[in-house]
């Protein structure tokens, strides 16, 4: 415990730097947008599916523009690229505060989708990536609990916020504080970059050489780890977006299930830590088997539990999954490709992930809507992490084997 203090006061200010971006990202996070879902399917006279099918259409187009506009942290300084990023976030919120059509509204959620939960996320987990190495697991798991906190303090404060000021003014004040407080912040925090130093640790296992964002593509054991790696992107996003639905049909009031994201985040912090000190330890790609696992018993208890301990088991098992993988996709990468274009390869991997957010709640909305429970494709959800759990276990072996041989080589 000592080494983990002593290591955060000795990279405080790029740690905490990271650790903002990743919390104020929760605007354009899907968990937040949907705590003002009622009100706009109201106001815009939309069913689930069609909401859905929205936000799909907004995130898909921050999806195919994240790749170009990822590139920006390989090429200017994070601190510049955080002065880009903060300000059209914050306008974005305030296009929220004003959306009165379809197409303003469409635009409003991808201008969210892509500086919010795409680029705020990817510029910080990109900075620290590249800037520690030995202590990259531990590095990643501290700025992660920028998110997790942000899903413990953010539905309990914008439920209470907006019941005073409404939802639209909540939008406007979470723009004036991301201009006011945010952007000055980090900006100071992130302008001297960090440079390697004699007291960091050698890297415990990591590339023999640097990919470039093209190989990358045309790696095999990439798009196989793919097919687990965006899983909880879809999962969360699907559930945290059709919150509503799901209060409706269980009995629950909305108060009851933003509650319920306090027990997800300390949870998520805890897994976080701790999944950064066993990949310091082992390695990333050897715990990559393992991140589901918790996934899969989460969408079970929430799929065929009625009762409000089936949502709090969700969460607590969720919260497991989310730490470990933030942590993990923050090492994984760097660990797999090299640090030299991770900015290039990581909005690659940002993308996709985004691209499966985007799939889950358009998905799940039109099934909904043509009659299928959201109970049961929760379930679906479940035995798809358990079973994709064996892949995992055959790609670590694969990329292990491989991470040897090109070793070797040399």
């Amino acid at each position: 415990m000592g080494a983990f203090f002593s290591f955060f006061r000795e990279n405080s200010r790029w740690i905490f730097g990271g650790f903002l971006m990743t919390f104020f990202s929760s605007f354009g996070q899907t968990f937040f947008i949907a705590l003002s879902g009622k009100q706009i399917r109201t106001e815009f006279d939309l069913t689930n599916g069609e909401f859905g099918g929205i936000y799909m259409l907004a995130t898909l187009g921050s999806a195919m523009v994240l790749p170009q506009v990822g590139k920006l942290v390989d090429i200017v300084s994070v601190s510049r690229t955080a002065l880009i990023v903060v300000p059209l976030l914050a306008f974005a919120c305030v296009s929220m505060a004003f959306a009165d059509s379809f197409y303003f509204l469409l635009l409003t959620l991808f201008g969210l989708r892509l500086f919010g939960q795409g680029m705020m996320t990817h510029t910080a987990m990109t900075a620290v990536g590249r800037w520690f190495a030995g202590h990259r697991g531990r590095a990643v798991s501290m700025v992660a609990l920028g998110q997790q906190t942000g899903e413990m303090v953010f539905p309990l404060v914008f439920v209470f916020v907006s019941a005073a000021i409404g939802w639209r003014n909540s939008w406007l004040a979470g723009a004036f504080f991301l201009v006011v407080f945010a952007l000055p912040v980090i900006f100071g925090l992130m302008r001297v970059e960090r440079q390697p130093r004699s007291t960091d640790k050698p890297e415990l296992a990591g590339a023999a050489r640097d990919w470039k964002r093209g190989e990358v593509m045309r790696d095999g054991l990439f798009w196989a780890m793919s097919i687990g790696i965006f899983a909880p992107a879809f999962i969360g996003t699907s559930v945290f977006f059709h919150q509503a639905h799901l209060v409706e049909i269980r009995d629950w009031t909305q108060q009851f299930f933003a509650g319920s994201f306090v027990i997800m985040s300390i949870v998520t912090v805890c897994s976080g830590l701790i999944a950064g000190q066993l990949i310091d330890k082992f390695s990333a790609i050897r715990i990559l088997p393992f991140f589901l696992l918790p996934l899969g018993v989460a969408c079970l208890c929430l799929g065929l539990i009625e009762a409000g301990f089936g949502l709090f088991f969700y969460m607590a098992l969720l919260g497991v999954s989310y730490g470990t993988a933030t942590t993990l996709f923050g090492a994984l990468w760097p660990e797999i490709y090299g640090t030299k274009h991770l900015g290039s390869v990581r909005s690659i991997i940002v993308a996709l992930m985004v691209l499966s957010s985007a799939l889950g709640p358009g998905i799940t909305g039109y099934l909904i809507d043509y009659g299928i429970p959201f109970p049961s494709q929760i379930v679906v959800m479940g035995l798809y992490c358990l079973a994709v759990s064996l892949v995992m276990l055959f790609v670590s072996r694969q990329v292990a084997s491989r991470q040897r041989a090109e070793l070797a080589a040399i």
